[in-house]
This record gives C-alpha cells, sequence and structure tokens, in this order.
C-alpha cells in the first residue's frame, strides 16, 4: 500500500481539494498593464508658455496649487467634481444646471445603463458560489431488464417514481475562468460608470454654452433695438430734410431700406434666439412650450482656468478612464478565452426522497441520493471544436490591441482640445481689445459722418457706411465675447470639469478655478450620483 492510500477516505479528499484549489489559483489572465503614452511636461499654450517661459519650465512658472508634482496618472473619475460652473458668478446659471441635474433624461439613461452594468458584474459573481434548487414531482419510467440484473427474457419494468430532492451545483474555477469574467464585467462596470460622468460633464457644459449663446443673441436683440431706433430717428431727418427740398428722395428711399433691413435682420437674431430656447428646455427636461427665459445681455467672462499638467489630465477625464476600463475589460476577456482550452470541473448532485407511491414518499426508508459520474465530478477536457476556441483567443487578443489604439487616440484628442481652447482663449483676448477699439473708432466715425451730413457736406451714403460699420463691429465684439465664454466652458471640459473654488486674482474681479482635491473634493463617489440621479 503506498503512502496515498493509506491516507484513507478523509485524506484523498484533502489531497483531492488542495489540487482543486491550486488549479483553481492558475488563472490564465493576462496581467494588466497600462500602455504608453506620449505625455508633454507641460501644455503648449498654457499661460506660461505663451508668455515665453519654455515649455519645459512652464510647471515652474506656475503656482503648486494649479501644477503639483508629475506622478503617472491614475483614473480619478470617481472624484468629486465640485460645481465648477459657479466660477462665472451667475445665480441664473446655477439654478439652471441645478434643473438639468435633475431632469435631463440623457443623464439618467446614463444612470440606468450604469445599475445595468452593476446587475451583470452580480450576476457574473454569482458564479463564484453553488446553485441549489428544489422539485418535488413524479416521473414515469421504464427501466431495462439489464439495469435491474435480470436475464433478458424478463423484460423490463415500468412504473411511476414521486421524488422531492434538493439538487446542488458548483463550478470549480479551474484556470481563473470565472474569475477573468468577474475582472471583464467588473471592468464594464467601472466603464459605465466613467461613462455616467463624461454624459455628466457633457451636460453640464452643454447647458453653459447654450445659456452663454442665449444671452450674446440677447446682446444681439439689443443691438438690433438701438439700430433701428436709430435708423427711425435718421429717417424722420431725412424726411424733414426732404420736405424742406435739402435732398432729392433717394436719399429718403436709401433711409427706408437701411430701417427695413435692420428690422428684418432683428427678426432673424429672434428665431436664433428662440431655437437657443427650445435647444436649453430639451437640457433641462421640459417641453420647449413649458419654459422660456427673459432677456438679458451677456455678461463678458472674466474666469481663468489654469490647465495644470498633462498627467492629470489622464486622470481627470472620464472619457479617456472610460477607455482605460475598456482595455481592462478586454485583457480579463483574454483570460477567459485562454480558459476555455483548459478543463473544466462541475461537480453536482442531488438528495432527497424517492418512492413508488406518494404516501410512501417522506419515510425514512425512501431516502436517496445522486452524485455525478466520478465521485460527484465531471472534468470536461476539450479535445476538438474546429478552431472555435482558437478563432475567440484572436479575436479578444484583437479587440485588446483595438482598445490599445482607442485609448491612445482618446488621449491625442484630449490634448488637442485642452490645446484648442487654451490658445482660442489667449487670442481671444488680443482679438477682443482690438474689436473694442473698432467699435469706438466705428462710433466716432458714424457720429462725425452724420454731423457732416446735417450740415450738407457729405452725402448720405457716408451716413448708411458708418453706421453699418458701427453696426458691424459691435456684432462682432458681441460674438466675440459669446466665444470666449463658450472657449471657457470647453476649456474646462476638455480638462475633465471639477474645477469648484473661486479665488480673485489680485486687484482685478477675476475668478482663478482652481481643482477641487482633498478628502472633501472625494465625498461624492459616482455610485452615490447614480443612485441621486436614478431616484429622480
Amino acid at each position: 500500500m503506498n503512502r496515498f492510500e493509506s491516507l484513507g477516505g478523509w485524506g484523498r479528499a484533502a489531497a483531492s481539494g488542495l489540487l482543486v484549489a491550486l488549479l483553481a489559483a492558475c488563472s490564465v489572465e493576462p496581467t494588466y498593464k497600462r500602455p504608453e503614452v506620449d505625455t508633454p511636461a507641460a501644455f503648449k499654450e498654457a499661460p506660461a508658455a505663451a508668455s515665453g517661459v519654455p515649455a519645459a519650465s512652464a510647471t515652474s512658472a506656475a503656482s503648486p496649487q494649479d501644477t503639483g508634482t508629475w506622478k503617472p496618472a491614475q483614473p480619478a473619475d470617481d472624484a468629486h467634481r465640485g460645481e465648477w460652473w459657479t466660477i462665472f458668478g451667475d445665480p441664473q446659471l446655477n439654478a439652471l444646471e441645478e434643473q438639468a441635474a435633475a431632469a435631463n433624461q440623457d443623464l439618467k439613461a446614463a444612470a440606468a445603463r450604469v445599475q445595468q452594468a452593476r446587475a451583470v458584474t452580480q450576476a457574473a459573481k454569482s458564479d463564484w458560489f453553488p446553485k441549489f434548487d428544489a422539485g418535488f414531482g413524479p416521473t414515469r419510467e421504464r427501466a431495462s431488464a439489464a439495469s435491474q440484473l435480470q436475464p433478458d427474457s424478463v423484460g423490463g419494468t415500468t412504473g411511476t417514481i414521486w421524488r422531492a430532492q434538493v439538487g446542488a451545483s458548483y463550478e470549480t474555477d479551474l484556470f481563473g475562468r470565472v474569475g477573468s469574467n468577474v475582472n471583464a464585467s467588473r471592468a464594464d462596470e467601472q466603464q459605465s460608470e466613467a461613462l455616467f460622468r463624461s454624459v455628466q460633464l457633457s451636460l453640464q457644459a452643454d447647458v453653459a454654452q447654450n445659456y452663454f449663446q442665449l444671452r450674446e443673441l440677447d446682446t444681439d436683440q439689443d443691438l438690433y433695438r438701438r439700430t433701428v431706433a436709430l435708423r427711425e430717428d435718421t429717417l424722420k431727418l431725412v424726411e424733414r430734410r426732404f420736405r424742406e427740398g435739402d435732398i432729392g428722395e433717394l436719399d429718403v428711399s436709401r433711409s427706408r431700406n437701411e430701417l427695413a433691413s435692420a428690422r428684418a435682420d432683428a427678426v432673424g437674431v429672434a428665431r436664433q434666439r428662440a431655437a437657443s430656447e427650445h435647444s436649453l428646455a430639451i437640457l433641462l427636461g421640459k417641453p420647449p412650450a413649458d419654459f422660456s427665459f427673459a432677456e438679458a445681455p451677456l455678461v463678458p467672462v472674466t474666469a481663468r482656468v489654469p490647465p495644470g499638467l498633462p498627467s492629470a489630465l489622464l486622470e481627470r477625464r472620464p472619457d479617456i478612464s472610460a477607455a482605460e476600463r475598456a482595455m481592462m475589460a478586454a485583457n480579463a476577456r483574454v483570460g477567459l478565452a485562454k480558459s476555455a482550452f483548459f478543463p473544466k470541473l462541475d461537480i453536482t448532485g442531488a438528495a432527497g426522497f424517492e418512492s413508488a407511491t406518494l404516501g410512501d414518499l417522506f419515510k425514512w426508508s425512501s431516502r436517496a441520493f445522486l452524485l455525478g459520474p466520478i465521485a460527484g465530478t465531471a472534468l470536461t477536457v476539450p479535445l476538438f471544436d474546429g478552431g472555435r476556441r482558437k478563432a475567440n483567443l484572436a479575436q479578444a487578443r484583437s479587440k485588446y490591441d483595438e482598445d490599445v489604439a482607442q485609448y491612445r487616440q482618446q488621449v491625442l484628442m484630449a490634448f488637442r482640445e485642452v490645446e484648442d481652447n487654451l490658445s482660442d482663449l489667449r487670442l481671444l483676448d488680443d482679438q477682443l481689445r482690438e474689436q473694442n477699439d473698432a467699435v469706438v473708432a466705428s462710433q466716432r466715425a458714424a457720429h462725425l459722418s452724420r454731423t457732416q451730413y446735417t450740415e450738407g457736406a457729405v452725402s448720405y451714403l457716408d451716413v448708411i457706411d458708418g453706421e453699418r460699420q458701427v453696426l458691424i463691429s459691435q456684432l462682432q465684439a458681441s460674438h466675440l465675447s459669446g466665444t470666449q465664454a463658450v472657449a471657457t466652458v470647453d476649456l474646462i471640459r476638455a480638462l475633465g470639469g471639477g474645477w469648484g473654488e473661486v479665488k480673485p486674482a489680485g486687484d482685478e474681479a477675476v475668478g482663478a478655478v482652481a481643482p477641487a482635491s482633498g478628502p472633501a473634493a472625494a465625498s461624492t463617489s459616482v455610485a452615490a450620483s447614480v443612485d441621486q440621479v436614478a431616484k429622480r
């Protein structure tokens, strides 16, 4: 008798259990490692670089709070983002953001997708536990003579068997099949949470941008009202001079044309405003018929957003976090596809009562049990499947390669969006300053042309040209102010949001936005946000 046989029944069971545990620990899932990405030391269009400081030293030129120390990026999409829109100091915008968070349907749909992913993860985790079921009922069966150890001449026996039993089944996690499936589902859940944050950030930014565009159109409407009033006064002057015989009817016709054109353009702006108001209503989850917004001209945006470090961008952008979680899920599914090449161990069994009559079913003598083949286990070894497992593994590896490429592309797009908005804001400051000078110059020219026309020194065409230039320059200044506000929101969106605290910048009335950080900033997790949205 060898040593294994001398262990006895309990020893063999313990050894078998140890062997199963060792096999279960042998996961074939590849170890996940974040792919390398080319991350610059500082943004090219950051204020420090734009003012002549080299990009390599830009981090030292900025304040520690705005930059920090370079470190490998870790996804931080579950950190509390902060109410970044409060930097604009607009109570109406604050109220709109609250309404959108409470009623936007796209956000609710994203929250529902997170809950679906949570359910899928929970279902995957259930494979770690045995399954139990209970059954009761009769079966009609015919037993062969051979199964009864009777000669063929006897023939089979037919009868009804009543059974009341409990069944159990359990799949041992050999080679990490169950674990890889759980890892993939968990990564999918984290991806859905990151996408929820992305939808949430996009909604907040869309509300702010739509609001500023609406205010820009309000400024245009105000400009057209004043232009119409001015041209009405000019028409009265021209008609008076015509009645006095100082000018011909041509100037009257030109004046009426300019007035009608201004009124038509004002109607066009009103049409654009109505469409913008309707879009804002949809973002707030309201029918356009139930929403209206009082007119108010745009107040120039003076908030300044520090871009921080490029490595922080990889942490803060929820779409980048979602792309990385997709890689993690694809990596786990490579392990799942590999595990199909290895044996699968299922343990099944049933115990209960069995009787030929219902009255005798629950007697002690009616007890019975059933174990699967090979002493209650079923070890399945794959042999041939026509190349299906090999194809599934190739597909899983290709999906991982695809997700890696998409992750790197998403990072490049994020860097480009930040650089675009930084350059926009830097150049818009210069453009707005020059445009304001153009407005002042055109107003002065229009005033001189009207005065000289009254004195008969110039023709009415000079007056028309002067008034047109004033309107054009004012509309352009309004457009640039709106573009500046939208670009500020775009920069916050490109940086991943999360900007909360407003600080005074010197003696100027300018708010500098600081990134949310610390334990308090991370107090609101994605799970809490999803649950809050789902309950509304």
